[in-house]
């Protein structure tokens, strides 16, 4: 691979937050995570739940941190962070979404987000470096991936290994098409695989007024449907579609405005209504991650001011370099986990 995937714009190094970095970093790895990696949430709970909660482990989560670790040339960390994720999650099909210390299961279902955060880390890694073998196994995991979750020319949101079949749609915040690009296909294949990805993702897109995107797409009727714009899916499309060029200059700058006045909330009505005043952190996060690959330094460090915000940086806190609420002890892996990878940008 002669291009570079790395982010290039190194804001995070450049702007001087690589001691906040490593204090953010030694709190998840050292206050957040347990013998299967990092806990979804700081305050453990029965994992029995609908969703993952507690101390259960997501391969979302090993595949934010191995990518950390390779942005940040940390090999022998992700080395071990690798074996640790192949160990917990890997599965014949792909790898687990989630596993449940406490009821001891890995649940038989992948998430394609989730498993082309791990090929694109192996990537990563492998150009970081210099490595032949870890791009060889991204490529191994890549094919197996395509085998499951790329079906007629089209990627679908889960595979289940139980009952050997897809979904029938996709989420639009789960189209990396940085990674769908480096996908072992043919030329062919993947010239018409980027090109019903990309037209998926910019059929979703609401209006000029409210420039986010419809959560989901439905093979079968060629319809959308959202229950409300969740902001942390329609800002990982945006940076999505940011990577590959194709981002619509407006939904740049209704992100830079709303990041500007700290008012980018958690939901939205499809005409951009609020439907909460929740903020978070891995909002923040993502919308630096978006200025940085745009090389909009006032983007990136607005972003990290507001995402800031929600950092406890009091030394005597256990919850110290961290990103939640000392109080209720809630701390949630993909807030951290966005904001380190944010700092590494």
């Amino acid at each position: 691979m002669n291009h570079t995937i790395l982010p290039e714009s190194n804001y995070g190094n450049r702007m001087k937050l690589e001691r906040k970095r490593k204090e953010t970093e030694h709190f998840i790895t050292d206050s957040m995570s347990g013998p299967y990696g990092v806990y979804t949430n700081f305050r453990d709970s029965l994992q029995s739940d609908p969703a993952a909660t507690g101390h259960e482990v997501l391969s979302e989560s090993a595949g934010i941190l191995m990518r950390y670790y390779a942005l940040t040339n940390q090999k022998e960390a992700f080395l071990a962070e690798w074996k640790r994720a192949k160990e917990t999650f890997e599965l014949p099909s792909g790898f687990s979404y989630r596993y449940s210390p406490k009821q001891d299961r890995a649940y038989t279902i992948n998430a394609a987000v989730d498993d082309m955060r791990i090929i694109r880390a192996l990537h990563e890694a492998g150009q970081q470096f210099d490595e032949q073998e870890l791009q060889t196994l991204a490529s191994v995991y890549g094919t197996r991936f395509v085998e499951h979750n790329i079906r007629d020319g089209v990627l679908y949101d889960f595979y289940d290994e139980k009952y050997k079949m897809t979904n029938d749609f996709v989420t639009l915040c789960y189209i990396d098409l940085t990674t769908l690009k480096l996908l072992p296909i043919s030329a062919s294949e993947q010239v018409r695989l980027i090109e019903r990805m990309e037209k998926v993702i910019q059929g979703g897109y609401l209006s000029n007024e409210f420039p986010f995107y419809e959560t989901r797409y439905h093979y079968d009727t060629d319809t959308y449907d959202s229950e409300g714009i969740n902001t942390v899916e329609s800002l990982l499309t945006i940076l999505s579609l940011a990577e590959a060029g194709q981002h619509r200059s407006e939904s740049i700058e209704y992100v830079k405005e709303k990041v500007r006045s700290g008012t980018l909330y958690g939901k939205y009505t499809k005409d951009g209504a609020p439907m909460n005043d929740i903020q978070s952190t891995a909002i923040y996060a993502i919308a630096a991650m978006i200025g940085s690959v745009l090389q909009d330094a006032e983007l990136y460090k607005d972003s990290i001011m507001q995402m800031e915000k929600f950092r406890i940086d009091e030394q005597t806190s256990s919850f110290y370099g961290g990103f939640g609420d000392p109080s209720s002890e809630m701390a949630f892996s993909f807030d951290n986990l966005m904001a380190l990878l944010a700092y590494a940008y």
